[in-house]
């Protein structure tokens, strides 16, 4: 009797939860997965499925120094899209954080920071860009650029005022 009743409660879960997930999903309407893709000002529209790989990918990759688009090496530049089009080269279209990702430099572009910066060139280092593909970098490029629709100013550390 108490597993088919543990039975029915997970059962019950599960459904709440793919329902919940299904609703999340279709609220991402496609001019809110519509982001910058360079600086020439064109766009390009995430597919849902690359909204959820970017974030899956971001929270095994990216989140353990930029958890909710801050920087915890560097308070002073987060993941804004404020801090990004001040970076040099700029960073806050698709194009320009896969180039970031490829190729780290600092906030000024003066040097390049692959030794203490994840990247395809230092994949020797840091593991977990070993795999990643482009389309990967793309999908991550893609969460961080969403995440300030979907979330507001919480990206970043922003702080909200009720």
């Amino acid at each position: 009797m108490f597993r088919r009743l543990i039975g029915v409660v997970v059962a019950v879960l599960l459904t709440f939860q793919l329902f919940i997930g299904s609703a999340t999903a279709v609220e991402l309407d496609e001019a809110t997965r519509t982001v910058p893709l360079n600086e020439q000002g064109e766009t390009i529209v995430l597919s849902l499925k690359q909204v959820k790989q970017g974030k899956t990918l971001f929270n095994s990759t990216c989140s353990q120094c930029h958890a909710g688009g801050v920087t915890k090496t560097n308070q002073n530049v987060g993941l804004t899209p404020e801090d990004l089009a001040g970076a040099l080269p700029n960073r806050n279209n698709i194009e320009g954080l896969v180039d970031y990702m490829k190729n780290p430099t600092t906030y000024d572009g003066q040097e390049e920071i692959s030794e203490i910066h994840p990247s395809f060139k230092s994949a020797d280092i840091f593991t977990e860009m070993r795999n990643l593909t482009d389309e990967d970098l793309v999908a991550i490029a893609g969460h961080i650029l969403l995440q300030p629709k979907v979330v507001g100013t919480k990206w970043g550390g922003g702080k909200i005022y009720y």
